[in-house]
């Protein structure tokens, strides 16, 4: 079987976080880019195995590379040189649930490929001025993949980390951190409130043991009826009903100067008129009832 790329970030403890916080600051602030002129045909072709990155000229399609990387388990199909996955289990480290992957026209779209950072977030924020060649390694880089749940990549969208963090909320730091990287390494800029978000979730990050997708724990019936679509590209999503099964982290708290000490919003849009969004656990003005995900953080999107 061919080797499957490893381009992961490591777990995100302090080293990592520190390393990603110094990486964000070096990262440039714009204003978002239009989204003129964007398609997807701009980042070449899907799933190309002709590209200068990891896993490039090995003879297997990027999709079916990321599987097998991601994938417990995979089952092979014969005389495809070990590149096509046909079943295997997947732990979605974005909604933490085990998911039964078995390849099919039914049942494919159930595990996507994520883009880390979404192909069209990349075009307003630096991408334009990139190569062709370039933007189809970014479109196959294995840092910028993941293989995640469906319905999950779906409510993502092409979100960024101001607009979309996984449910899983002990993911969030790995996931982030990987959305650095990946930007430094294309030369992408930051929007602001992208750039806040980020450095909001890194601020908390290892205040608590982060949970784990339990890897090990796959059902002995599919979770669902999971599997890699053959050939949609994915700028990747979040499931409206994928609940996170984390036990919710505290988050960090900024200044106690963000909020006046007896501020009290009726809601989040009030929280936002007033500049206070978002609102954390234990801060004034914070409310469970405007906690929507039990994050520990009101009003964050």
């Amino acid at each position: 079987m061919l080797a499957a790329p490893s381009s992961q970030p490591a777990d995100a403890g302090a080293d990592t976080v520190s390393a990603a916080l110094q990486v964000l600051a070096g990262l440039s602030i714009q204003g978002r880019a239009p989204k003129t002129g964007y398609s997807r045909d701009e980042f070449g072709q899907a799933w190309s195995d002709d590209v200068d990155v990891e896993g490039g000229h090995n003879g297997c399609d990027t999709r079916n590379d990321i599987l097998r990387r991601d994938i417990t388990a995979p089952e092979v199909k014969p005389g495809t040189q070990g590149c096509v996955v046909l079943s295997g289990t997947l732990a979605d480290p974005y909604s933490d649930q085990v998911i039964a992957f078995v390849r099919g026209e039914t049942t494919s779209e159930a595990v996507q490929i994520d883009h880390v950072v979404a192909l069209s977030n990349a075009w307003q924020t630096g991408a334009q001025q990139l190569t062709g060649a370039q933007r189809q390694d970014f479109a196959n880089d294995p840092l910028n993949l993941q293989a995640v749940s469906g319905p999950v990549n779906d409510a993502k969208g092409d979100g960024d980390a101001a607009t979309w963090l996984p449910p899983h909320v002990g993911y969030r730091c790995r996931y982030v951190s990987r959305q650095i990287q990946v930007k430094a390494r294309y030369g992408l800029w930051v929007v602001p409130a992208e750039r806040d978000a980020m450095a909001r979730v890194l601020a908390g990050c290892g205040t608590s043991p982060a949970t784990t997708p339990a890897r090990a724990a796959a059902t002995t019936g599919p979770a669902s009826t999971g599997a890699a679509s053959t050939g949609a590209a994915s700028t990747g999503a979040a499931s409206t009903g994928a609940a996170s099964t984390a036990a919710a982290t505290p988050a960090a708290q900024p200044p106690a100067a963000a909020t006046p000490g007896n501020a009290y919003y009726p809601n989040c849009a009030a929280a936002r008129a007033a500049g206070a969004a978002p609102l954390y656990r234990g801060q004034p003005g914070y409310r469970a009832q405007m906690d929507g995900d039990g994050d520990g953080i009101a009003c964050e999107t």
